[in-house]
């Protein structure tokens, strides 16, 4: 059983190349911090603008560094079956203990379709193989729904989990009536993490974690708490991880020569931002992702400074294990340069 804080590990740049040195460094630091697991090459590791062979080579390098430290699950999804299942037996190949396959974005296959022609096609090649549907209606435009979940989960052993990030807490307490008591519910959603484990209705197991790239104790010790029942230790840890927890889209209204536009700096923009800005392998988004506007880049050092100057043991293992001094890169602008636009 998949439970716990799994990080959706970013992937690195370095000058528009894939930084594997830096990958296996984010690895280690991850997996010293107690995360139960790391996702790799999900949206937060940037899959759609990597090619196939970068997107194999980075599911390698994190399944080697967590070899017997800790879970791999490799995002093998697309809009393309047979894509997923060749990027499937790749991920079985090199070792990992389960496949994330978001639904089919830009075609929009009905649920039954997405059940039928995706997953169960996957779930029957892999039998040995954790298939981990990923539903994030907000991102593709497709939906599978608890009913068709419930009858994967009926016909393949392996389809036992879910990434759930629909938003939708009538949807989560559905999948849970539907699947029953022995199926995972994992939150693809920081800020709803404590919502939906603490919910009877839902009882998630845990979370795939985009802000445990920063500070994955936290994030872990949060989740940990949440599994012990200890609701009050874990919503006063919730709340002072809650400035990270916004960073997963961060919205501003700019000005323009026709009036405001509202500008939605969307992940991993934000939280790759903040690492460079902490001293962590990041490199910048590949296009059409670019950079932060001056605003956005505003709140993510704002947050950052508000967990600092509240929390400051928070990000005191970026300093032990990055050689960095957080406060003065969080005050000096040189930490930040050219990782915003100048202008609209």
């Amino acid at each position: 059983m998949l439970k716990g804080c799994f990080t959706a590990l970013i992937t690195p740049f370095a000058d528009g190349a894939v930084d594997y040195d830096g990958l296996n460094r984010l690895a280690d630091f991850q997996i010293q911090n107690g995360i139960s697991g790391i996702l790799a090459v999900g949206t937060t590791g940037e899959s759609p603008t990597l090619s196939w062979e970068e997107h194999n080579r980075v599911i390698e390098t994190v399944a080697n560094a967590g070899k017997g430290r800790c879970a791999c699950i490799a995002g093998t999804g697309s809009n393309n079956t047979k894509e997923t299942l060749a990027a499937t037996e790749h991920a079985a190949h090199v070792g990992v203990d389960a496949v994330l396959l978001v639904d089919p974005y830009y075609n929009g296959p009905s649920s039954l379709e997405i059940r039928r022609e995706y997953v169960a096609p996957v779930a029957a090649a892999f039998p040995d193989l954790e298939v981990i549907p990923y539903v994030i209606p907000g991102r593709t435009g497709a939906q599978l729904l608890p009913e068709d979940l419930a009858l994967l989960h009926l016909e393949y052993p392996n389809v036992s989990t879910v990434k759930e990030a629909t938003g939708d807490l009538a949807n989560m307490r559905r999948t849970r009536t539907c699947c029953g008591d022995n199926f995972t519910i994992l939150s693809g959603d920081d800020p709803l993490t404590f919502e939906m484990m603490a919910d009877p209705g839902i009882q998630a197991a845990g979370v795939i974690s985009v802000a445990s790239n920063v500070v994955p104790g936290p994030v872990s010790r949060m989740v940990r708490l949440l599994e012990e029942k200890k609701w009050d230790a874990a919503r006063s840890l919730a709340d002072a991880l809650a400035p990270l927890f916004g960073l997963v889209t961060v919205k501003t209204m700019e000005s323009t020569p026709y009036g405001e536009a509202l500008c939605r700096a969307r992940n991993p923009l934000a939280v790759k931002t903040l690492m460079a800005v902490l001293g962590m392998p990041s490199g910048g988004c590949r296009p059409p992702l670019g950079k932060m506007t001056a605003a956005g880049l505003e709140k993510v050092l704002s947050a950052a400074r508000t967990v600092q100057g509240k929390n400051p043991d928070f990000f005191e293992p970026i300093t032990r294990f990055f050689q960095v001094d957080i406060e003065s890169r969080l005050a000096d602008p040189a930490s930040w340069e050219g990782l915003a636009y100048t202008s609209y």
